[in-house]
């Protein structure tokens, strides 16, 4: 028999880092000493058990710890969070399980401390191999350190092993990004992602540009770093599979973040996070301090939420699709959007071939406008 619910991942937002990042609008803080950080652990636990209470047991096919800097917390708390979700809702037999680090924040035993207690797959934020890139990012680990703790990662019994990069930072060359490249594949990861430099309202960086002391990333200067980058990766063996992504072997792709991509099912725990169960969408508090004092009193966490009509639920599946190598049925959008679609085959945007509509190399830098037009 079919099992008729989507496959159910489980996200945990771990809302500290040691300093923020000007680029960063994520929902992140400097940690006020370590009772904070054990008060997330004991809410994002409570959360778990409310999500147990709400879907039953309904084993998770994946679990991927954010943040902010999950590595943060040590291997004692991250082991109990992912205890908290096995005791929960139950891990689904080859779930997988990443946890997001910052280079800095990990060494050798912590490292073999997760694989042992269930991590399947290490995300590491290397952005750069460049100083002076790094310096603009304000990211405080040096150049080298990425390399080291991937293959670290790889020491420690990891399969997974993940790499993000960013370009496109004021005062980037194209030389610097390939020699971020470079780096990124000399430590063998079977897993990229790279994301183009976006101004975030409210960041340091936006006030930096708006202030004149910084310049705006360059569109045309991204567009090209863009295209060196899946020109490069894919020549070492990885392939694209979403706009960012490119991964080594089908194996190697993230699993968590093609359910996000395919609309499935996740729970969202932690300050801040988003969840969608059965196309109900709902976000918790923002504060760390709020959202502990919610759980602790027996509330929901939750600050919202909404219900997705079918109309909705149809729009994203066209803009979450279109991300994926995989494409989208022809057949599956109206008829006003089926001949958008064939206007942009003849820009060389995208392709048609046997119902099934893919974005071009080309047409990925152009993918939200493709998106948004042919979702009508």
């Amino acid at each position: 028999m079919v099992d008729p619910q989507p496959p159910l991942g489980v996200y945990i937002h771990v809302p500290f880092c040691a300093a923020r990042c000007g680029y960063c609008d994520f929902n992140t803080y400097v940690p006020q000493g370590e009772g904070q950080q054990l008060d997330f652990v004991d809410a994002a636990l409570t959360e778990l058990r409310r999500a147990r209470a709400e879907l039953g047991q309904r084993p998770a096919q994946t679990v991927f710890v954010g943040g902010g800097t999950p590595t943060l917390l040590g291997a004692d708390a991250l082991l109990r969070l992912l205890e908290g979700v096995a005791e929960s809702l139950g891990l689904a037999p080859g779930a997988e399980v990443t946890t997001e680090a910052n280079p800095e924040s990990v060494e050798p035993e912590m490292l073999r401390r997760l694989r042992r207690g269930g991590f399947t797959r290490v995300s590491l934020g290397m952005q750069s191999a460049s100083t002076h890139v790094l310096r603009a990012l304000d990211r405080v680990h040096t150049p080298g350190r990425a390399v080291a703790a991937a293959l670290q990662a790889r020491d420690a019994g990891f399969e997974h092993v993940s790499l993000d990069l960013i370009y496109g930072t004021p005062g980037e060359s194209d030389a610097d990004w390939e020699e971020s490249l470079d780096a990124a594949l000399s430590a063998q990861p079977d897993h990229i992602s790279a994301y183009a430099l976006t101004v975030e309202p409210g960041t340091a960086l936006a006030a930096a540009i708006r202030k004149g002391a910084s310049p705006e990333p360059d569109e045309d200067a991204q567009a090209r770093r863009f295209l060196i980058a899946d020109e490069r990766l894919q020549a070492a063996g990885l392939r694209w599979y979403e706009l960012c992504s490119w991964a080594s072997s089908e194996v190697a792709r993230c699993r968590h973040n093609i359910g996000y991509w395919r609309s499935h099912d996740w729970w969202g725990i932690g300050p801040g996070a988003h969840s969608h169960v059965a196309g109900v969408r709902w976000w918790n508090v923002l504060a760390p301090s709020t959202y502990a004092e919610r759980l602790r009193a027996g509330r929901s966490p939750a600050a919202g939420r909404e219900i997705l009509s079918e109309q909705d639920q149809a729009v994203e599946a066209v803009m979450l699709g279109i991300r994926m190598s995989e494409g989208l049925k022809l057949s599956s959008l109206s008829d006003a959007g089926a001949r958008i679609a064939r206007e942009h085959v003849a820009r060389g945007w995208v392709t048609i071939a046997e119902d099934r509509l893919r974005l071009t190399r080309q047409g990925r830098l152009f993918a939200s406008a493709v998106a948004r037009e042919i979702s009508v």
